[in-house]
């Protein structure tokens, strides 16, 4: 059984990984089993019915025989180790379980030994929890890249989610920083696994991997571009059919390396790219759109509200005629809104004084509209960013946890 010293290793060597959230599982339960994973969340995430629940986010082991100079759990860190068997990991979840404190697993792991040993364990685990244990409830697991292909397979029939995390975001970086892994060990089993899930979709639905993968970046470690991290996150979306492309600002832990930053990156620069991949996945736009390969997002406004600022041929956008597709591109209104917008504008022209009952934010849309052939806005530039800056950095504040999620910043599902 794990004492509260190495429970302590475990779970604070694993907080690194931010690649986990709500979980979407349609998992089919067992009568005779526990929990429930079937529209829940996970890690203290917030569902769609509003309810609040949690996982036990811990690591299998810290003690890696990989030395990536950018983790704290690299071989040359002097810091404390110890590896969990699975049945202290399965004792650890049921009893959790039982007391109410979680609702699932998030099970990472170091490199112990070697990547098929690691996988081992790991896969050893679930099918545990999942045969022996009867656990129903949510359970993501971290892939082990060059571990082999029908362990991944295997784990993809027990697990909810995997995330094989690409952690650096070109292959340049991940040589000077990471050498004993590849940019091949880690795509590859995500494209195995993008095909055995639409495979999964099509014939047998909910039985393999029923909540997909997703992935981790870790921004300002290397010195790639938001625009390169952009672009390669569309990639993804679209070779491996991902769920989310996760992004972790990075933190400091190796002082002696001159190829790291020895300051953290700023967290609104993580907040930028949710942003901006809130804007790849929902809204129709294109990496290509949203920046330059070279460039970086601009701290200052949203990424569509600098879209909008550098595309004044666009606007301004008449509120009653325009589709759909072309609403959500004004800053200030979102999906909920434009569809509002849509719908009762069937019956009648709209004015201000509707869009302001709709809770439009016109601080933001209302330098890019006009309503009824009329613009009510400013043409100063100066003016207008001046009003968009405004603005952001109030949405920037700590949400509350009654905050109106219709007009909460893009990361959260709101309007931007």
């Amino acid at each position: 059984m794990l004492d509260y010293k190495r429970l302590k290793i475990l779970t604070e060597s694993a907080k690194y990984d931010v690649s986990c959230s709500s979980s979407g599982s349609a998992r089919k339960n067992t009568s005779v089993g526990i929990g429930n994973a079937a529209f829940s969340g996970i890690c203290h995430s917030f569902t769609q019915d509003g309810r609040c629940i949690s996982l036990l986010k811990i690591l299998m082991s810290n003690d890696c025989a990989y030395d990536c100079q950018y983790c704290v759990n690299r071989r040359s860190n002097d810091i404390p180790r110890t590896t969990a068997t699975p049945e202290e990991i399965c004792d650890l979840v049921i009893n959790f379980y039982k007391r109410n404190y979680i609702e699932g697993l998030f099970l990472s792991s170091a490199i112990c030994n070697n990547p098929d040993d690691t996988m081992v364990m790991l896969v050893e685990t679930v099918r545990k929890l999942r045969q022996e244990y009867r656990f129903n409830g949510y359970i993501h697991l971290k892939g082990i890249p060059s571990a082999d292909p029908k362990l991944i397979m295997f784990a993809g029939e027990l697990a909810d989610r995997i995330s094989f995390n690409i952690e650096l975001p070109s292959e340049k970086s991940l040589k000077l920083l990471a050498p004993q892994k590849t940019k091949k060990s880690i795509l590859l089993p995500m494209s195995n696994i993008a095909g055995e899930y639409k495979q999964a979709r099509s014939m047998r639905y909910g039985k393999f991997l029923p909540a997909g993968q997703t992935t981790q970046m870790i921004v300002g470690a290397s010195p790639e571009s938001d625009g390169h991290i952009i672009r390669l996150t569309q990639s993804l979306y679209d070779k491996f059919s991902l769920k989310r492309v996760y992004f972790s600002s990075y933190v400091p832990t190796n002082y002696n390396n001159p190829n790291l930053p020895v300051t953290k990156v700023s967290l609104t620069r993580e907040h930028r790219l949710y942003q901006a991949d809130w804007l790849l996945r929902f809204y129709g736009f294109s990496a290509e759109e949203i920046l330059g390969e070279n460039e970086n997002l601009a701290e200052d406004f949203d990424p569509k509200c600098g879209w909008a600022l550098k595309h004044p041929e666009f606007f301004p956008v008449e509120i009653n005629t325009a589709p759909a597709e072309k609403l959500v591109r004004v800053p200030g209104i979102g999906f909920k809104s434009a569809y509002k917008i849509v719908s009762a504008r069937k019956y009648g022209n709209l004015s201000l004084e509707d869009l302001n009952k709709m809770r439009i934010v016109m601080k933001r849309a209302i330098n890019f509209i006009t309503c009824n052939g009329k613009f009510y806005g400013t043409e100063n530039q100066s003016t207008v960013r001046h009003t968009l800056l405004i603005t952001d950095s109030c949405a920037l504040k700590q949400m509350s946890m009654f905050t109106d999620i219709d007009n909460a910043p893009a990361i959260y599902g709101g309007e931007i």
